[in-house]
This record gives structure tokens, C-alpha cells and sequence, in this order.
């Protein structure tokens, strides 16, 4: 799937890939400046797709992108996006769980609510920082 990629999500995705925490799209812009990025919407575009392409995850409490830890799923294999963020050091560890992932979809069908995007952000103290 990451052969389909622009030159440009290419980048971006790369950059991501090997952050070690979830970068911002102004972060990425100034990683990106030496490959031609010159302005927020080169960013942007590539970020929209790549996130439409299940290549990508936004951490909304953030404001920040992340690679997404199963790419070659294209995160379509799993319901939830679920992350643990470390509120010291800023690592976001995506994780899934089925059992959350069935229990969630049990309560939607009890509530007759059928929804769109499923993402969890638990914050705290990752182990290296606890």
C-alpha cells in the first residue's frame, strides 16, 4: 500500500514512521523544509490522505499524527484506535483490544448507535517514566 504513496505522503510518512513521538503537521513542515515543503497545506494534504488511507492516526487530544502501528492492515483490520500517551516523555503506544473492541460494539447496538470512529487516548506515565 505505501508504493502508492506521492512523493509527498511518502515523506510525510516516513517522517512519522520514524518519530519517536506523534508530531504536529508544523513539526513535520519544519522536519520536511529540506524536501521542498514550503507551506502548511503540502503538509496537510499528504496527512488528509494518508489518514484517509488507514496509514496515519490523528491523536485529537494532541492536536499531533502518528504512524500507525499496523500499516500493513491499513488499520482496517481493527474497530478501535486506541493509544497510551506518556504525559512526560510523549510516546503514544498504539494498542488494540478485541475484547474492548466487542464490548464497545455491544453497548452501540444496545444504545441502536452506529459509530463512525472509535479512538481512545488513556494518558498517564509510560514505564520508563512511572
Amino acid at each position: 500500500m505505501t508504493t502508492d504513496l506521492t512523493r509527498n505522503q511518502s515523506l510525510v510518512f516516513g517522517a512519522l514512521r520514524d518519530a519517536q513521538t506523534p508530531l504536529s503537521a508544523y513539526t513535520l513542515l519544519d522536519k520536511l523544509r529540506g524536501d521542498g515543503f514550503r507551506a502548511p497545506l503540502q503538509v496537510y494534504r499528504a496527512l488528509e490522505k494518508l489518514v484517509d488511507m488507514g496509514l496515519v492516526h490523528r491523536v485529537e487530544s494532541i492536536n499531533a499524527f502518528v504512524a500507525c502501528a499496523h500499516p500493513h492492515d491499513g488499520c482496517s483490520g481493527h474497530g478501535t484506535v486506541a493509544f497510551m500517551i506518556c504525559e512526560k516523555c510523549g510516546v503514544a503506544t498504539e494498542f488494540h483490544d478485541h475484547a474492548v473492541d466487542h464490548r464497545l460494539a455491544d453497548i452501540a447496538k444496545k444504545l441502536a448507535f452506529k459509530p463512525g470512529k472509535t479512538t481512545i487516548e488513556i494518558r498517564g506515565l509510560c514505564e520508563s517514566c512511572a
